[in-house]
């Protein structure tokens, strides 16, 4: 069980760690806004962080 937090939260700072490398202090807000709304339960708070981190993603090809 201890392998599996730690496997996990490796994955979860390496994630942040490209996200935050590749699309800035916005994209982790994004994330973070997605984590919270999923954990919460709360589709609006999920939905945002989501729509953060598409605009992001979808910003070149404007």
């Amino acid at each position: 069980m201890p392998v599996l937090a730690l496997l996990s939260a490796v994955l979860v700072v390496g994630l942040e760690q490209t996200v935050q490398w590749k699309y800035g202090a916005v994209g982790v807000i994004g994330l973070l806004l997605l984590t919270i709304g999923i954990k919460a339960k709360s589709p609006a708070v999920s939905s945002i962080g989501a729509v953060v981190l598409a605009a992001l993603v979808t910003r070149p090809a404007l």
